[in-house]
């Protein structure tokens, strides 16, 4: 009776975890690291601590703490984790939330083609980090996620506005958005159609469009001749 009641005790501070989540974490794109993270996240959110920091999640785990927050921002370039901003009291204050992840575990089983088209989206996260040469902040994941999934623009025609902005010696993401929303401004859907319009941009057929400036950009990667 006592051992029955001590293990009730025990089960007292037990996490209540989606057994879909055990199941089919893989087929989200993800790996054990990042089942792990998520649980202690999970757990954390349970007992009220909205935001933890990630030395405490990662104090149990073997990996450290930079290693930690490294790949909590790879779930959130996945779109598997996301910060929130509550407002309590007139105070401002941020929270993790796993709503994202919920969303996707729980909709229709992905088919493989979708797995495929996650994966190829993703590494448009590696790219923007390695243009700009440092990780990319929650805001800026936020704005890609954004063009990935309100504004349903193409994966490669992100890139490419990406490039043009590099082309232009003007890496910012307001610049990479300005360009976006000029394009979709001429109806130009393709990266094809976005190559033919820069190259009348450059040979003077255009007016105005992002800079008139001129300026050497030999320095630059040129996407209008296509991928090296």
């Amino acid at each position: 009776m006592t051992k029955s009641y001590s293990f009730s005790q025990m089960m007292q501070g037990q996490m209540s975890v989606p057994t879909k989540l055990l199941t089919h974490f893989t087929t989200l794109g993800l790996n054990e690291l990042d089942l792990a993270l998520i649980l202690h996240i999970h757990t954390f959110l349970q007992q009220g601590n909205d935001f933890p920091t990630p030395k405490e999640i990662a104090s149990p785990l073997t990996i450290s703490e930079a290693d930690t927050t490294q790949h909590i921002r790879k779930l959130m370039q996945k779109n598997m984790l996301e910060i929130k901003e509550l407002s309590e009291d007139d105070k401002w204050t941020e929270a993790y939330s796993l709503e994202p992840l919920w969303e996707k575990l729980f909709a229709n089983t992905p088919e493989s083609s979708d797995i495929k088209k996650e994966e190829h989206e993703g590494t448009i996260f590696i790219l923007f980090e390695q243009e700009f040469g440092r990780p990319l902040s929650p805001f800026e994941i936020e704005t890609i996620n954004i063009w990935l999934d309100e504004e349903q623009l193409k994966t490669e025609l992100i890139k490419a506005a990406l490039r043009e902005s590099v082309l232009m010696g003007k890496l910012n993401f307001k610049y990479i958005d300005r360009i976006l929303r000029e394009w979709k401004h001429k109806g130009i859907h393709s990266v094809e159609e976005a190559r033919e319009h820069s190259k009348a941009f450059r040979n003077g057929q255009e007016k105005k469009q992002y800079q008139t400036e001129k300026r050497d950009t030999s320095v630059y990667f040129n996407w209008i001749k296509g991928e090296e």
